[in-house]
């Protein structure tokens, strides 16, 4: 695909954004390939993405920053610019189960997410040889349930040594401590084997078959410190019926998690996601 600089901002809504900032590009030449906006009402809060072809500016990535800069400041913005030829670097991390892990790698195997993996993380061994097979470092990082700093100083240590720019938990079973919940805030992309905010915590298929449900789901979401409760990304639902037993709402669970989680990270790397608050405008 052609290079393309991607532009995402968010800030106080008022007249005149999309125009400043639709001017400044045709100014230099750009040639706009997609753009996309919302204003929220409730918050007054205005969120854009605009993919620039990077060939129509005579500007180097951190040159546009630079150019852009004024403008945004001058309208409050948060924002950032990023560039489609310097993928992500993506570091996955697993326990046991690897039906996310195994369809990641598929999916990265065959080109369809642009990043690259530079290693996987687990506490447990089992995945190494499919892990391998993808020719990626497989980092084996056992946990001591007496006391587990050791396990996350070591994980963190990998983080910064691989320089990811994000993590990905798929169906990675332990909870990563404050620390480094703030320290990657935005960029730890978790899975959870729920419609969230119901049934959070362990066991949520069981929970919902205790509570007899009719629909069945997986949620994409930011990693915080609060349990379970990050921004959401993306969410998707499979029907069930009162013939399900728990075994088979993990089976089909299965197939909705890979899915959300998939199409999670493939909008967090083509910089779909804004987030604002504990909530997440997608332009998808």
């Amino acid at each position: 695909m052609e290079r393309r600089f991607r532009l995402v901002l968010s800030c106080p809504d008022r007249v005149g954004i999309v125009a400043m900032v639709s001017n400044f590009i045709s100014s230099h030449g750009g040639s706009i390939s997609e753009a996309n906006q919302h204003s929220d009402g409730s918050t007054g809060w205005f969120f854009m993405r605009v993919e620039i072809y990077a060939g129509t500016l005579p500007f180097s990535l951190e040159e546009l920053k630079e150019a852009f800069a004024p403008i945004a400041q001058s309208f409050n913005m948060e924002w950032n610019i990023s560039d489609s030829a310097q993928p992500k670097k993506v570091i996955l991390m697993a326990s046991r189960e690897s039906h996310c892990l195994a369809d990641l790698l598929y999916r990265y195997h065959e080109g369809e997410l642009d990043c690259e993996i530079p290693c996987v993380i687990s506490n447990h061994d089992d995945l190494r040889s499919m892990v391998e097979w993808h020719k990626i470092p497989y980092h084996h990082v056992s946990v001591d349930k007496e006391n587990k700093q050791p396990h996350f100083e070591e994980v963190s240590r990998l983080i910064r040594e691989y320089q990811a720019d994000t993590v990905v938990l798929a169906r990675y079973m332990q909870i990563l401590p404050a620390d480094v919940c703030a320290e990657y805030a935005g960029r730890i992309i978790n899975i959870h084997h729920s419609f969230l905010p119901s049934f959070a915590g362990a066991k949520p298929y069981h929970q919902a078959h205790e509570r007899g449900v009719k629909l069945i789901g997986a949620t994409c979401h930011y990693v915080t410190e609060d349990l379970d409760a990050g921004p959401i990304i993306d969410q998707d639902v499979i029907r069930i019926s009162h013939r399900d037993v728990p075994e088979d709402m993990v089976r089909l669970g299965r197939d909705v998690e890979k899915t959300v989680l998939s199409r999670g990270l493939r909008w967090h790397l083509e910089d779909r996601i804004l987030v604002h608050g504990n909530k997440t405008v997608v332009f998808n």
